[in-house]
């Protein structure tokens, strides 16, 4: 007898021990609030770091510059608290393949630039290195995402 795809779904969700969803919550998520702090008090440097990958018109730096250090943050808490989970591993999701596409695309055109991921004093190049950073964030959300929630939130 095969067992409902929602049974089977629930045992995949269930693999993932608390402590390694904890474990994740706080890597992924103090990642994403740690790299908010210095972009939420320097908007004007951070919308200057988006403007050094030119993808985006001038009209939309500082709005982008304004909101995307608080959805970091807002998402790196949530992760971290337990509250929402799901939904902010969404959005980190979101946000990260945004990000890869970014880098990817500052790499394809040969751009040499600071990434400005952990604010305007970051000063990690765009490359290979931080594409695969970012894979390693990814893969770390798309486990939060799929997987059942930890009992454990603050």
């Amino acid at each position: 007898m095969t067992e409902p795809a929602a049974a089977r779904a629930d045992d995949i969700r269930r693999v993932i021990p608390d402590w390694m969803d904890l474990l994740l919550r706080f890597l992924v998520g103090g990642t994403f609030v740690y790299a908010s702090f210095d972009k939420i008090l320097d908007p004007a440097g951070f919308a200057q770091s988006i403007a050094h990958y030119r993808l985006a018109p001038d009209w939309l730096l500082h709005p982008a510059a304004m909101l995307l250090p608080w959805l970091e943050f807002v998402a790196g808490a949530a992760m971290i608290l337990g509250r929402a989970r799901r939904g902010a591993a969404w959005l980190v999701i979101l946000m990260l393949a945004m990000f890869m596409a970014a880098i990817g695309s500052a790499m394809a055109r040969g751009l040499d630039i600071s990434c400005g991921c952990f604010g305007t004093e970051d000063a990690h190049t765009v490359g290979l290195s931080l594409l695969l950073r970012d894979l390693a964030l990814l893969a770390g959300a798309v486990v939060l995402a799929a997987a059942r929630g930890t009992r454990r939130s603050f």
